[in-house]
């Protein structure tokens, strides 16, 4: 980020009436979007000369709308809201109604290795909050907040929206009650932010301008390159080529190239209007687009004045710097939504055309109409459930247009030559083929045919208006036409229910929480990083010994040594590089960039990248890891004190499989039988705490410390039962492992994954093993498995605070 103002440029360019008007303005360098000094200038200075033009009477805020203009035209509409936020407390700071104490704690929720005082409230006030409530409580005017929580604005729908209880209401600027949201409501901190904007700087701030080429094109020169942003599913080509038309640049006067290995080149050859596309593909020839875009295109001799560069590319590192900067960059993505996913299908070639879509020849042409509506609807479905993060889809895999195009024509083609519908034939190519080729994991891949499933079906033909959600608001038109179905699909809700995805209302909760996450983490990326002291930071660890007995008929004692030497190794690296890092800030050795990422990573709170690639996997901040570290390192000490425990704590070990194994091979040697023939089966036990366990099984292990996301267990039907409102996690009982031979699935039973954290992704490592999936507990089930499969059901080893 950097600040600059442009009274010292006015007053050379002798605009003295307008410069006092100006406000300091802030550009700053997000992700990938580089922004010129220089060119933001010409921008200013275009709209100071309109500005004289015009008679403005508030001329500063005309000018830092246009700034806001001109760089929202290049942003994903993700970080649209980001940038308006650091637009406006950037204002606020200049004038003193925010300081950088508050403005570090919305981020980062304070950074502490311990909470001081017990929650008073865990049953509606979570531990996570409740620790960045103390934090909270010692910065000035929050001063004795912990002593005045109640649970009403946990309890709201709209927190945000709420007065909040004597004397917070009175006492507390609007930016200083989100402080106060982000503690007790997180998940509604993104609508909090677009009141504030709204009432600081105005209700455009929040509604950023629509797509514009025709502005665009007004902005840039034969000089200026005209640079896409490319996101997955948009392609300007098609509007690109039309606005040439309307430019009377088309035809002959417009060259289209596709990079890649090769054609560089070809490129370089001279037109009116060249349009490069897909420039991230040819990465050896960026250096000499480099030079065209300095070199060439800027000669004013040789550049007819009616002469543009048009070039697309994805995000990329190898992309030059120079030209970003100089260049009129723009992003169109396609739009978010179900209904919008739909309308996008019906509109597009090959159901728009009226002979595909009544040109089914045996079949009912009405089963091919309603069928083809459910591949669409499920086209959509799967998209849209990547906005649920690891709930909607461990991998959000990239589906595009061309997968719903190939199984819609399969489809029509099927159905045209058999009397009967061959939903086993369809459903196999478009969810194992087609969409399923895209899918690596294996629990995704449950899903996309759980979700299939309940649109290739039989009812979905024989019942009028087949019902999509349980609420009925989705539903197959019987005996619809094209343009019945467009009309429905424009009725649908703007906002779609999670119910139609088949999560839990809480859903939404998730979604929105990891809205909030994004839009902090992306603000962090994008601040100067702080100079400041890293004072009395010392971490005590155990070196443990790894000497310990070794017995043949006891597994577990190797699995011991192992993890004590994988957790040696971490211990030593935290330690070594405190040290170092001391020894740096004390000016005793330089600063290395690997010492500068750990104090950098420290100050906002995050785990350092230099310790997370000698540990286990832990989404937590630095606070919630370094608890969780130490109580990991309790557990193995008490292990080797007191003997093998009872009830394992299975969220303590680095390597969860190593363990998993251990329990199989104590029962094979035991009864002398092949570790290979061996599985495991669960049993959910009434226990809640170790404690209440007086012996250990004669047969397999007990464990603790799994955590049920997406639903609960429901301890009086001992079932899998639906969530609570609210209620994200649910801890489960002690579970028993019994390990015996192998059997098969029992369809009253669903398999549930458990991850190590709740990212569930996972890479498969050099033991053959995910580093994030563990293993499945068969649970027993009321509802049919399909129907927890949809929710998104999984046990976690760990949560993220």
């Amino acid at each position: 980020m950097f600040l600059f103002n442009l009274e010292e440029e006015l007053l050379a360019k002798k605009q003295k009436p307008l410069y006092k008007y100006l406000p300091f303005i802030l550009v700053y360098d997000l992700s990938y979007y580089i922004f010129s000094l220089v060119v933001v200038q010409d921008s200013l200075f275009k709209k100071i000369y309109e500005l004289k033009k015009k008679n403005n009477n508030n001329p500063s805020l005309y000018l830092l709308f246009s700034i806001y203009e001109h760089v929202c035209r290049s942003l994903f509409e993700k970080h649209k809201l980001l940038f308006s936020f650091l637009l406006c407390v950037g204002l606020q700071k200049n004038r003193g109604s925010v300081n950088d104490n508050e403005w570090h704690f919305l981020l980062t929720g304070g950074v502490a290795l311990e909470i001081p005082r017990t929650n008073p409230d865990p049953s509606w006030l979570k531990d996570k909050s409740w620790g960045e409530i103390q934090r909270l409580s010692t910065l000035p005017l929050f001063t004795g907040l912990d002593d005045h929580i109640c649970s009403n604005i946990y309890d709201s729908h709209l927190p945000n929206e709420m007065e909040w209880p004597d004397p917070w209401e009175d006492l507390l600027t609007s930016f200083q009650k989100l402080l106060l949201l982000r503690c007790i409501r997180p998940d509604k901190v993104i609508p909090a932010v677009q009141q504030f904007l709204t009432e600081k700087m105005g209700p455009n701030y929040i509604d950023p301008p629509t797509f514009d080429l025709q502005h665009s094109y007004l902005d840039s020169s034969p000089s200026t390159p005209l640079i896409f942003i490319l996101s997955p599913g948009a392609d300007p080509l098609e509007s690109l080529i039309k606005f040439a038309e309307e430019q009377e640049m088309g035809g002959v006067n417009l060259q289209t190239i596709s990079l890649g290995q090769g054609q560089g080149p070809i490129a370089a050859e001279d037109g009116t209007w060249v349009i490069l596309q897909n420039c991230h593909l040819a990465t050896s020839w960026l250096a000499d687009l480099e030079q065209i875009c300095e070199e060439v295109i800027t000669d004013s001799e040789k550049t007819k004045p009616t002469f543009r560069l048009w070039l697309t590319s994805y995000p990329s590192q190898n992309f030059p710097v120079s030209v970003l900067q100089s260049g009129v960059k723009m992003t169109n993505e396609p739009p978010k939504g179900l209904r919008a996913n739909l309308l996008k299908s019906y509109l597009s070639d090959p159901i728009s055309n009226p002979i595909f879509f009544n040109g089914c020849k045996k079949t009912e042409v009405g089963s091919f109409i309603v069928l083809l509506f459910g591949l669409c609807f499920f086209h959509a479905l799967i998209q849209e459930r990547r906005a649920y993060g690891s709930l909607g889809w461990n991998i959000p895999y990239e589906f595009n247009d061309s997968d719903l195009k190939i199984s819609a024509k399969q489809l029509q083609m099927f159905l045209s030559e058999y009397n009967e519908p061959p939903l086993e034939a369809v459903t196999y190519l478009t969810g194992e083929c087609n969409y399923g080729g895209r899918v690596t994991d294996e629990h995704d891949r449950r899903l996309l045919l759980s979700l299939l499933d309940m649109f290739f079906c039989k009812s979905i033909i024989t019942e009028d208006q087949y019902k999509f959600s349980p609420s009925g608001k989705y539903f197959a038109l019987s005996n619809g036409t094209y343009d019945s179905y467009l009309e429905y699909i424009k009725s649908l809700p703007l906002n779609t229910d999670p119910e139609v995805f088949g999560l839990h209302v809480n859903g939404n909760i998730t979604k929105e929480q990891k809205e909030t996450a994004e839009l902090f983490d992306g603000i962090l990326t994008t601040l100067p990083k702080e100079v400041a002291m890293l004072k009395h930071l010392k971490l005590f660890f155990f070196i443990f010994q790894t000497q310990y007995p070794t017995q043949y008929t006891e597994s577990m004692n190797t699995v011991l040594v192992h993890e004590l030497l994988r957790f040696n190794r971490l211990t030593s690296t935290i330690r070594m590089s405190l040290q170092d890092l001391n020894k740096a800030i004390s000016g005793l050795t330089v600063m290395s960039n690997e010492l500068d990422d750990l104090f950098s990573s420290m100050i906002v709170g995050k785990v350092p990248a230099l310790w997370s690639a000698k540990s286990y996997p832990s989404l937590k901040p630095l606070g919630g890891y370094i608890t969780d570290l130490l109580l990991r390192l309790n557990f193995f000490k008490e292990w080797i004190e007191q003997g093998t425990p009872k009830v394992f704590w299975i969220s303590g070990f680095y390597f969860t499989q190593s363990f998993l194994t251990g329990a199989l091979q104590n029962y094979a040697r035991k009864y002398k039988t092949p570790i290979d023939l061996l599985g495991l089966c669960f049993h959910v036990t009434e226990q809640e705490s170790p404690t209440e366990i007086v012996d250990s099984p004669s047969d397999g292990i007990y464990i603790s410390g799994l955590y049920m996301e997406g639903a609960r267990w429901d301890r009086e039907k001992h079932v899998i039962g639906e969530s609570f409102p609210k209620v994200l996690y649910e801890s489960m009982p002690i579970i028993w492992l019994i390990p015996g031979e192998r059997v098969e699935k029992v369809e009253s039973y669903y398999n549930c994954p458990v991850y190590k954290t709740s990212a569930r992704r996972g890479e498969l490592s050099t033991t053959g093993h995910s580093t994030n999936y563990v293993l499945s507990i068969t649970l027993a089930t009321e509802e049919p498995p399909n129907h927890w499969v949809n929710r998104g059901v999984a046990c976690l080893c760990q949560l993220d605070y």
